[in-house]
C-alpha cells in the first residue's frame, strides 16, 4: 500500500522575541504568574508589514531544502492558517506563486489549533487515492494580529511562526512497521464555539476582531478530548504509549501537555516541548516542534512519533506516523 511518509522538514520564527517581563508594563501580570500557568517564558512576534505568507514562504524553502527537492516536483500545497494574509484568495496561493510554482494546486485549510494535523490528513487522503505524488503541508500564523493587548488571559500565550513539511508517497506493507503515516483520527464539535473563538469576520462585524477564550472551559476538554484520538490512532494500529519513540503535542499550555502524557502514560523524556519559547502558535505549532526535534537529532529514521493537537471550533485530532 502507499503510505505518506515526510521527506523534508522547515521552519521560521520571526526575529522579534518578546519576554514575559515585557508585559508588565502592558498588562497587569508578570514573568512567575505566566511560567506557573502556562509554561511560556518567551514567544515570537512579527514585525510591522511581516505577514502570515512571509513566515510560511520562508518555512516552505526551508521544507523544500531539507527534502532535496524543488517546486517543479510538487503536487499540491497546503497551508494551515487561522491568520490570513487576506479573505481570499488563500494564502496557499500566494505562497505557491512566490515559490514559482504555476502548475498543480493551493488551498488554505483551517481548524485554528488544530489546523496542521487537518492539513496534513488531508495530504495524506491525496497521496494515497494517487491524487498527488509529493505535497508541501504548512502552518503558519501571526496571531499576534488578533489579540487583545489589554486582555491578559489571552495576549500572554500566543506568538508567531511558521513550520512545513513535504510529504511523499511511498510504498508500505500495511504494517505498523511501514514507514509514513499509519493512521489519522479528525474530530469537531462546533456546539464549544464560544469557549474559543474570534470576535469578528467578513460576514458578522465586517472587522478582524479580537481573540476570545474561557481557558477555565479549555482547559477542563482539552485532555479528554487529545485522549479520544490518541486512543483511536492506538487501536487502529495496534500500538499503544509504550511503542512510542516521541510525543509532539501542540504548543498550548504546559500544564496541558503534562496532564495529557500523564493519563496516556507517556514518559516525560519522549515529549517534545517548545512551548516555553515559542508560545502556542496555533497551526504552527506541530511542525516548529517536530522541526525542532528533527533537526537537532532526537527524531530519527524509524521513530515512532505521535502528534495530537486541539483548537477552536472545537476540533481536535491525532496522527500517528514512522519517521
Amino acid at each position: 500500500m502507499i503510505r505518506s511518509a515526510i521527506i523534508g522538514c522547515g521552519s521560521y520564527t520571526p526575529e522579534k522575541v518578546m519576554k514575559n517581563s515585557d508585559f508588565e508594563g502592558v498588562v497587569e501580570t508578570s514573568d512567575e504568574w505566566i511560567v506557573q500557568r502556562t509554561g511560556i517564558r518567551e514567544r515570537h512576534i512579527a514585525a510591522d508589514g511581516e505577514t502570515t505568507a512571509d513566515l510560511g514562504e520562508k518555512a516552505a524553502r526551508a521544507a523544500l531544502d531539507d527534502a532535496g527537492i524543488t517546486v517543479d516536483d510538487l503536487d499540491l500545497i497546503i497551508c494551515a492558517t487561522s491568520t490570513p494574509n487576506n479573505t481570499f484568495p488563500a494564502t496557499a496561493v500566494e505562497i505557491q506563486n512566490r515559490l514559482g510554482m504555476h502548475h498543480g494546486a493551493a488551498f488554505d485549510s483551517q481548524a485554528v489549533c488544530s489546523g496542521f494535523v487537518f492539513a496534513l490528513t488531508t495530504a495524506d487522503q491525496y497521496i494515497k487515492t494517487g491524487q498527488a505524488k509529493r505535497v508541501l503541508v504548512i502552518g503558519a500564523e501571526t496571531f499576534s494580529r488578533l489579540l487583545d493587548w489589554s486582555d491578559r488571559s489571552t495576549c500572554v500565550l500566543f506568538g508567531d511562526g511558521a513550520g512545513a513539511v513535504v510529504v511523499e508517497g511511498v510504498e508500505g506493507e500495511g504494517s505498523s512497521a511501514d514507514r509514513g503515516i499509519l493512521t489519522c483520527h479528525l474530530r469537531s464539535d462546533g456546539a464549544h464555539k464560544e469557549k474559543l473563538y474570534v470576535d469578528g469576520g467578513p460576514s458578522t462585524t465586517g472587522t478582524v476582531g479580537h481573540l476570545r477564550m474561557q481557558g477555565r472551559e479549555v482547559f477542563r476538554h482539552a485532555v479528554g478530548m487529545i485522549t479520544d484520538v490518541i486512543e483511536a490512532a492506538y487501536a487502529a494500529t495496534g500500538l499503544s504509549s509504550a511503542d512510542l519513540d516521541w510525543f509532539v503535542p501542540h504548543q498550548a499550555n504546559r500544564r496541558i501537555i503534562d496532564a495529557s502524557a500523564r493519563k496516556l502514560d507517556i514518559a516525560d523524556e519522549k515529549v517534545v516541548i517548545t512551548v516555553d519559547r515559542h508560545g502556542n502558535t496555533s497551526a504552527a505549532s506541530i511542525p516548529l516542534a517536530l522541526c525542532e526535534a528533527v533537526r537537532d537529532g532526537r527524531i530519527k529514521r524509524g521513530d515512532l512519533v505521535l502528534l495530537e493537537a486541539m483548537g477552536g471550533g472545537f476540533t481536535w485530532g491525532a496522527i500517528l506516523l514512522r519517521w
